[in-house]
């Protein structure tokens, strides 16, 4: 097993570390029981529930943790050793977030740490953009229309200014090749004010130009398709983290690790890709919207 960069947020980093240590017990031809047995030959205190709550991402792993569990699973492979070891190191870190507080929503703190370690993002938005999209004014705008006099003029704009920080995951220097497909109505719904609307397409139309961005318009003339569900994403994390699928609304947020459900999003999406409008072609269809804000 190799293990690539783990770069990203702290919450993905430990991720990838349980799933990892999950592989190598897999490899070493061990059950968890066999395991435990073999580690309570050497140092420290073990149980099955112990190792399936670190496998399962509920206990945080130590470093002299990892090294037990390498040694019990036959891992000689020094380069191996010390890349798990780092990662452990580093998967205890806090985010960009926690300066916010309680300011954010405790649901979405997840979703936030996640953005910092994409390898890719699928995304479909039948209503409104995308938060990695939205410009601070139309940010704004959405955050007052769908929570009337939820929140005070500085909390509001905390929050949109952690909306502006997330957008960072787009122009780091490895970003995440995003794809992003929204319905035609985002672009003639006026969110705010026109002048907000015009500002806001114009934004598109420059995050479209950039190479790792593919962003298609799903017109009118597409009819009924599977993006009649509603909105939701397939989030690609560093291997061996398997893909999760995300959405959101009334009701909250939900992660989907169930593995046959994300094939089904994953094949929603690309349905979707087919009947949108080519990335030219959109990009056409939203320098129209934005003349029509005129």
């Amino acid at each position: 097993m190799t293990l690539g960069q783990h770069g990203g947020s702290s919450v993905v980093r430990g991720w990838q570390l349980a799933d990892t240590l999950k592989g190598l017990r897999d490899q070493a031809g061990l059950t968890q029981d066999q395991a435990v047995v073999k580690l309570k030959e050497g140092a420290g205190r073990w149980s099955a529930a112990k190792l399936s709550r670190i496998e399962t991402r509920v206990h945080r792993v130590k470093p002299r943790e990892v090294d037990q569990l390498l040694d019990a699973y036959g891992v000689a492979d020094s380069e191996l050793r010390f890349s798990l070891i780092q990662l452990t190191a580093t998967s205890s870190e806090q985010g960009w977030w926690v300066s916010f507080g309680d300011e954010l929503p405790g649901a979405v703190k997840p979703l936030l740490s996640i953005e910092g370690g994409l390898e890719a993002l699928h995304d479909f938005q039948p209503q409104l953009l995308h938060g990695l999209l939205q410009t601070p004014d139309y940010a704004r705008a959405v955050m007052n229309a769908v929570w009337p006099g939820g929140a005070g003029p500085d909390e509001l704009e905390r929050r949109v200014t952690a909306r502006m920080i997330r957008q960072h995951v787009l122009e780091r220097e490895s970003p995440p090749r995003a794809h992003f497909i929204i319905d035609q109505a985002v672009l003639e719904r006026v969110v705010g004010t026109p002048d907000i609307m015009r500002a806001q397409l114009r934004k598109l139309l420059d995050v479209a130009e950039r190479p790792h961005v593919n962003l298609q318009v799903l017109p009118w003339s597409a009819g009924g398709t599977p993006g009649l569900e509603g909105p939701f994403a397939v989030l690609s994390l560093p291997d061996p983290i398997p893909d999760i699928g995300y959405t959101e609304g009334p009701a909250g947020i939900l992660y989907v690790e169930d593995r046959d459900r994300v094939r089904w999003w994953t094949l929603r999406f690309g349905i979707l890709t087919e009947l949108a409008l080519s990335c030219a072609e959109s990009a056409e269809a939203i320098a129209e919207a934005m003349d029509s804000y005129e």
